[in-house]
């Protein structure tokens, strides 16, 4: 069974992270187990209690969301959705008896570099939406540590991983066996680069506006603390939009509208960074000595396309400026 999980499972830790699966009921911070029959139990005891008080749908959303995170933090994860990945990988571990287990931990998945060719992909992804909203114009500021490395992986190089894994572990009964599939322990890219190719990418091939003029972005103000990001979004933002409230207040007609729409988008935005945080200043490398090990092995076999899932054939340069945000523009932001 090949189980697909998030190599951020690590949580918020620092340094090169290997490719060990969990112990059953193992925590990041150690300090109790945590019981996945208790979990369960939780959601549905709050889930039910919310049905029975009439909450709207958009009340119990924020509730789950709230006690899933309050329940993450606990253990030591980031957030609700790290959480129970890494609470599916226990599980299969616990109850595999006999069935091989391949669990494939992907970074943050960008478009296709080869198959089924160069820059297919569907929405904006994970780093994407810095490039699109610089691109647009509108990233004044951002929340990231520009020399931390940003690990991406392209999405056929997953695929083609997954295929490869599964075959290789095939007939190998009660076994378990992780791999990251990642680029920042053999071929890192750090967020400066990524930012300095999209302003040498939309300088050449501009977005256009709804009225159709080309968009020149502005410079974008990189903030690497969450303290010195909240001290300028305060300045910056905040601050006039208390103004902005006072008068909504006095001068209803004129600024009540005004006011709410800009609060309502500062109030998403600060969201936002607070889920991605954890993200954007991680400053973990993750081994991939696995899948390196099984690439280094079908080369001696040649029995595989090395370029398959092979991270040390990508430069970075060429892939963000004639494939990824070609592609990200084409096959995302045109439809």
């Amino acid at each position: 069974m090949i189980f697909s999980c998030l190599a951020y499972v690590c949580g918020e830790r620092s340094g090169v992270i290997q490719e060990k699966p969990f112990a059953f009921e193992e925590t990041l911070n150690g300090r109790t187990k945590v019981d996945i029959e208790t979990e369960m139990q939780l959601v549905e005891q709050k889930l039910k209690s919310l049905v029975e008080q009439g909450c709207s749908e958009e009340e119990t959303k924020h509730a789950m969301k709230d006690l899933g995170t309050k329940r993450a933090k606990l253990y030591g994860w980031p957030d609700p959705y790290v959480f129970t990945k890494a609470m599916g990988e226990m599980f299969l571990g616990q109850y595999r008896e006999n069935m091989p287990i391949v669990i494939i931990r992907p970074t943050m998945i960008t478009s296709t570099f080869l198959d089924p060719f160069p820059g297919w992909i569907e929405g904006v992804r994970t780093v994407d939406g810095v490039v699109v909203a610089y691109g647009k114009g509108v990233l004044k500021c951002f929340l990231v540590d520009q020399k931390v490395a940003c690990d991406i992986i392209p999405v056929d190089m997953v695929a083609n991983a997954m295929i490869v894994t599964a075959d290789e572990h095939f007939h190998d009964l009660g076994s378990q066996t992780v791999y990251h599939v990642a680029s920042s322990y053999q071929n890192p890219i750090v967020y400066k680069q990524i930012y300095e190719v999209s302003v040498r990418y939309f300088m050449k091939s501009p977005l256009l506006s709804r009225s159709g003029m080309p968009i020149v972005p502005k410079a974008t103000l990189f903030l690497s603390t969450m303290a010195m990001f909240r001290l300028y979004t305060s300045l910056r933002f905040k601050f006039p939009l208390q103004v902005l409230r006072l008068l909504s207040i006095t001068f209803p007609l004129q600024f009540g509208d005004k006011y709410e729409r800009h609060n309502r988008k500062f109030k998403m935005a600060m969201r936002l960074v607070k889920i991605y945080e954890p993200y954007l200043l991680f400053k973990g490398i993750f081994e991939d000595q696995n899948l390196e090990t099984l690439r280094i092995k079908n080369e001696a076999k040649e029995m595989h396309d090395l370029s398959g899932f092979n991270l040390k054939c990508i430069d970075w340069e060429d892939y963000f400026m004639n494939t990824h945000i070609p592609g990200l523009v084409t096959h995302a932001l045109n439809k």
